[in-house]
């Protein structure tokens, strides 16, 4: 654990102005330690992103000051940003680097988005609710976001004028791997979505696009997220 504590203090000392004037960094680092480090997740860019980007902006006010626990929060339409552990997850594994364009089904407060946006070249975001999409818009916009690229509606469909993808994550349940997805993902690429078998067991789930097109599965850990919702029409 002093090893893992040393890690975080340099990378604290890379970001020394924001420790200056940032009265939730010292929450930050504890939420790295405790939630991410202390479950095998070690890579520093990646690490160095969560350190950045400040999740108590991405919830309400009233919730601030819970933003860095292990839980995830409500932040209105029935949707929650997820618990910091999932996110750094789904991140790490799909592998975002600094060449790679990302697809992001459900963008909900931004917050995924962010961490995306600051690993890789360009990060795509789809959300269907009105209301969530606009705030994280100019939330996003705000912290000066130039990579990321947004759009309302339903993401199912994926986005395909911008495709293929290297990775896509997509942060609602579904029962199925929707065939769209799969085929914007680019060969080589890696898709993170959580399957629901029934309405208490759900996985999330390691999608792989090999040579030739062939797919390899592979089941993460057990979760459990809101569902994804789909257009009126496509229901």
């Amino acid at each position: 654990m002093k090893l893992l504590t040393g890690f975080i203090l340099s990378v604290l000392l890379s970001l020394c102005l924001l420790s200056e004037t940032d009265p939730f960094m010292h929450k930050r680092k504890n939420m790295i330690e405790s939630q991410i480090l202390s479950r095998g997740i070690t890579d520093k860019r990646l690490l160095g992103a969560f350190l950045k980007v400040k999740r108590h902006l991405f919830v309400k006010p009233e919730l601030r000051v819970r933003a860095y626990l292990d839980s995830p929060l409500a932040i209105g339409e029935g949707q929650t940003i997820n618990k910091p552990y999932i996110v750094a997850i789904i991140t790490h594994v799909i592998a975002p680097a600094y060449n790679k364009k990302i697809l992001e089904i459900g963008t909900g407060s931004g917050y995924h988005a962010a961490i995306l946006a600051e690993l890789a070249k360009e990060v795509y975001t789809i959300e269907i609710k009105d209301k969530l999409a606009s705030k994280a818009i100019k939330r996003l916009k705000a912290l000066n976001y130039s990579n990321i690229t947004f759009k309302i509606g339903d993401g199912y469909h994926g986005w395909k004028e911008h495709a293929p993808y290297d990775g896509i994550i997509v942060t609602g349940s579904i029962d199925h791997i929707p065939s769209p997805l799969i085929k914007q993902l680019a060969i080589g690429g890696r898709m993170v979505i959580p399957i629901s078998y029934s309405s208490e067991v759900q996985e999330l789930i390691l999608i792989e696009k090999q040579k030739g097109g062939q797919i390899k599965r592979i089941n993460l850990i057990p979760v459990q997220f809101v569902p994804l919702i789909r257009g009126e029409n496509e229901k």
